[in-house]
């Protein structure tokens, strides 16, 4: 990035075009908003210049004073550089600025209109900050400094016209009124009281606008992301996203290569307008706008490495530079929109067992599995057919789920799955087996996918309640329980809201009154704080009470008076919870203690080995 102050003659005299891309919002600035503000600070400035040229000097003592005057500093423009023919007029595409950039174009029509009537010598200074010479130019429009959005370009011409329009104050477009305002506005600054045009004052109107009106001007190079720059410029106005960034940045290729970007626009870009689209995911620093994540997924599968969600601008340009055209890099971006919309419900999927692997990896937020799930719903079916789709997806799941379940560290996921996706490309462009490509790269490196005996191992030690959030419990044992109901051709079709239900600990965390402590055979150990056994039984007691073997999933009508209280009161309202299917073995105990926890725990344990598949059993073979 570049970024350097420059006077205005410095940015618009040399031969360079600044472009506006097509779907930009429209010129908004306004008479009172803008231009009568403008025009006062070139008014005070012309002011400071005729001052110092009154003042006697010449010479050299005259330059240094003018170069001390105090410039107007009229904010900042960012653009990014355009490809452009040898030894042709370069080419800017404006990121933001374009109000701006705009008005000092007009305002310097205006003033043009009024130094040629008088036929000042600064005519052909502030007419080359105006238009490119014609040596140059390839193509009738090239002779603009700028050139506006396509819906603007058939008036721009008639804006910049040698030609005064005939104004109509009241229906003109604001192009003509800005011009007319400035020309009007600079003609009164210069009339004498006798009616005659002071040359002096119109001149030094033409110097300050030329040489002490001045921009910060930011030049993109690819490595840069016009995004961060755009919001730290912005403050705390609303950003421009990722997204609108690479909208203007494709539409502006597709308006150099002459394509019909109107008709591309309504094919493959109408759909993100919808507010479903426009709503912000994630949390806290990592909330996005839905067209965003959109982004950061596409680029992550069509380059084959995770998107750096910070630099996604930069991130498309490099991928539009590697050659896919307008039109191919639209339609792909489309295609992904539809594949995310049916991960996250938002159009109807083909399979149940998709729908809720898709729903479960998405409940747990393992976002960067996303890219991976949406390039494979984007494969043809002669690539990928439904069975292996599943085969695929249900290997992601188990992978994610096992590890969630086991407690392994998420961080690297992003790479790690990137990867996966790169060698199931590659197995696609050979026309290999894509799911198996899949299930082989999830084993393949540090992030393992956990073995049946990690899990059992993870159910009978691990402190669930406390140690996993509790959306990600109340769905662990929301899957089994589902997984057991549709194991048993006898339990009739339910649809159960697991969401809606509340965690419950069959043993109580507040045990110590109503469930008394008891030795290896059977003998009830009394509280005593200088026992070693009552100690050592106490400290295994809570720390089995929050593992999964005690855990379970209760509907409203569970009566919470009852929650602490003993075994033989208790039970009676598990009887009251036949609706689920993992409440079953709780309503059958004679007794809850240690032993039948820990044997809950394994037969928990063996319905999410078979829920979550180890990978030996998802290969086809």
């Amino acid at each position: 990035m570049e970024a350097k102050t420059y006077p205005l003659q410095e940015i618009l005299k040399p031969e360079r075009r600044y472009i506006i891309p097509t779907f930009q919002r429209d010129y908004e600035w306004t008479l009172e908003g803008q231009w009568k503000l403008l025009f006062e600070d070139l008014e005070a400035t012309a002011d400071r210049l005729l001052d110092v040229r009154g003042s006697g000097d010449d010479g050299s003592k005259l330059k240094s004073k003018e170069q001390n005057i105090s410039p107007h500093f009229m904010g900042a423009i960012v653009c990014a550089s355009l490809p452009f023919a040898t030894g042709g007029v370069a080419l800017r595409s404006v990121i933001d600025g374009q109000q701006r950039l705009t008005t000092i174009q007009l305002m310097m029509r205006g003033l043009l209109d009024v130094l040629t009537q008088s036929k000042s010598d600064r005519t052909m200074s502030v007419r080359r900050m105006l238009f490119n010479p014609e040596d140059v130019l390839e193509a009738s429009e090239e002779i603009y400094k700028l050139w506006p959005r396509r819906k603007d370009r058939d008036l721009w011409p008639v804006a910049m016209s040698d030609s005064i329009p005939e104004y109509d104050t009241s229906n003109d477009h604001l192009y003509l009124q800005a011009r007319k305002f400035f020309a009007d506005a600079a003609r009164d600054y210069a009339l004498l009281e006798d009616g005659t045009v002071d040359a002096a004052r119109l001149v030094a109107l033409a110097d300050a606008v030329s040489s002490l009106f001045k921009l910060v001007v930011i030049d993109l190079d690819d490595n840069d992301d016009a995004q961060v720059i755009f919001e730290v410029l912005n403050g705390r106005q609303t950003p421009l996203s990722a997204i609108d960034l690479v909208k203007n940045l494709l539409f502006l290729r597709g308006e150099l290569a002459e394509d019909d970007v109107e008709a591309l626009y309504d094919k493959y870009w109408a759909q993100f307008d919808d507010d479903w689209w426009k709503k912000e995911v994630g949390r806290g620093h990592a909330q996005r706008g839905r067209r965003d994540v959109l982004l950061s997924v596409w680029l992550t599968a069509a380059a084959g490495s995770e998107a750096n969600v910070g630099h996604l601008y930069r991130e498309a340009r490099m991928y539009l530079d590697s050659g896919p055209t307008t039109e191919d890099a639209l339609a792909q971006l489309s295609t992904f929109a539809v594949a995310y919309q049916e991960i996250y419900e938002a159009l109807p999927v083909e399979d149940e067992r998709l729908v809720a692997a898709y729903g479960r990896i998405i409940s747990l937020e393992i976002s960067t599995a996303i890219p991976l799930l949406t390039w494979l719903r984007t494969l043809p079916s002669d690539i990928l057919d439904l069975e292996d789709h599943v085969r695929a997806v249900r290997a992601v799941e188990s992978w994610a789920l096992r590890r969630a379940w086991v407690g392994w560290q998420t961080r690297g996921y992003g790479t790690y799955l990137a990867r996966v996706l790169r060698e199931a490309k590659v197995a696609a462009e050979k026309q290999e087996d894509v799911a198996n490509a899949v299930i082989a790269g999830l084993q393949d490196g540090a992030l393992a996918w956990p073995k049946d005996i990690d899990l059992e191992n993870a159910f009978l030690s691990r402190q669930f309640y406390g140690g996993l959030a509790q959306f990600r419990l109340r769905l662990l044992l929301g899957a089994i329980d589902h997984q057991m109901r549709s194991e048993n051709p006898n339990e009739p079709h339910a649809v159960i809201h697991y969401d809606d239900l509340q965690i419950e600990h069959v043993m109580p965390r507040s045990w110590e009154k109503h469930w008394p402590l008891s030795d290896a055979d059977g003998a009830v150990v009394l509280k005593d704080e200088s026992d070693p056994a009552w100690l050592t039984l106490r400290g295994e007691r809570a720390r089995i009470v929050d593992r999964i073997g005690n855990l379970t999933l209760v509907t409203g009508t569970f009566n919470r008076d009852v929650s602490n209280l003993g075994w033989a009161v208790k039970r009676p309202e598990f009887e009251k919870q036949k609706s689920l299917v993992i409440n079953y073995d709780i309503a059958r105990s004679v007794a809850w203690g240690e032993g039948v926890i820990a044997e809950r725990a394994r037969e928990l344990a063996a319905a999410a080995i078979r829920l979550w598949a180890a990978p030996d059993s998802l290969v086809a073979h």
